[in-house]
């Protein structure tokens, strides 16, 4: 559903503030302005502030009363007042931090290719792509609208499929709206071709697959699972090697997605009654001593064709070094988990 923003009462004006905080940072605030109607008058103040002000939830202004950034004349006034009619009412807006969450940020960003049209980025672990709750900045998509400032007109700065920010690996972005279409078309039709390495404990003897629907969890509304009459999921599963280890058996699975929901392979792993390595929300077993401490997931070879000339392009994104010393303290070899031996797209 598209959301579109209230047009402020006509009596509304809004003029922007600038001020420094205790560290000289510029924070920008603006300040809502309305003569109070007569026919409010009497009213408590914090209902005539949302009648004025439908721009902003109740509980917002309350708390902006509460705090003293409301003004009724010349004093300042608390939700419990009653309006006068003809009065000025002065609201000081905070710059929250969602309103700067598309901002440009220089980040460091590990691209793999770029044209004038896309980009493949190998993300770290630990970086969020796209702001929400908790993380309105230092996230990809603020780091690519400082690379590609093309990109602060497209949808999601032109990104076209996201990964967990624990799970690091390859990633495709648009740098044009025509790339980003075609990307996310071909996404749906299942000609973007992704493989993950994954270190699970437990023992997997043989490729397997998981075809079920996923949905958000029924009772807990931060997982996912998998869930009757949620949408059509499929993963394909391959042993790499298994290593016994004082732990137990860990086995290195390549993994196919032919579909791109959320959590999709560590949903399915769960399901299979499989352990992904340090993943908590999906069974994964706390083992301090080990040393790595993220979910064991990477994104690791990434294969489709150029939007715009069709020539197939083919990333690979080295194991990372946490993923590959769990490896080593386990006992693997390198060359058992290198995705540079995987098959690959071929077009």
């Amino acid at each position: 559903m598209t959301k579109h923003s209230l047009p402020a009462p006509p009596s509304v004006t809004d003029v922007n503030l600038v001020e420094l905080d205790e560290d000289d940072t510029r924070i920008e605030q603006s300040v809502l302005e309305a003569i109070i109607p007569e026919h409010d008058a009497g009213q408590r103040l914090d209902k005539v502030l949302a009648a004025l002000f439908p721009q902003y939830s109740r509980s917002r202004l309350q708390q902006w009363c509460d705090a003293g950034m409301v003004r009724m004349g010349t004093q300042v006034a608390g939700v419990r007042d009653k309006a006068r009619a003809g009065d000025l009412l002065r609201v000081t807006v905070p710059a929250l931090p969602e309103d700067t969450a598309f901002a440009p940020e220089d980040l460091p960003l590990d691209v793999v290719f770029e044209d004038t049209l896309l980009a493949v980025l190998n993300k770290p672990a630990g970086l969020v792509v796209h702001p929400a709750a908790g993380n309105w900045s230092g996230t990809l998509l603020n780091g690519l609208l400082a690379r590609y400032p093309e990109t602060a007109g497209l949808p999601r700065a032109g990104i076209v499929h996201r990964l967990d920010k624990d799970t690091s690996g390859l990633m495709v972005t648009a740098r044009t709206l025509e790339a980003q279409t075609e990307l996310v078309r071909r996404l749906q039709a299942r000609t973007i071709h992704r493989q993950y390495l994954a270190l699970a404990w437990g023992r997997v003897e043989r490729p397997f697959n998981v075809d079920a629907p996923i949905a958000r969890h029924p009772r807990d509304r931060l997982r996912m699972a998998v869930v009757q009459g949620g949408k059509p999921a499929r993963t394909d599963f391959t042993p790499l090697a298994e290593l016994d280890t004082p732990w137990g058996p860990l086995t290195a699975l390549r993994c196919k997605l032919h579909s791109g929901r959320t959590h999709q392979i560590r949903v399915h792993l769960q399901f299979a009654k499989l352990e992904l390595v340090a993943d908590p929300v999906y069974g994964g077993r706390a083992r301090p001593d080990l040393p790595l401490q993220r979910q064991a997931l990477h994104a690791a070879r990434l294969g489709f064709r150029h939007p715009a000339s069709d020539a197939p392009i083919e990333c690979i994104a080295p194991i990372p070094d946490d993923i590959a010393a769990l490896w080593n303290v386990c006992g693997g070899a390198p060359d058992e988990i290198d995705p540079k031996r995987w098959p690959m797209f071929t077009g």
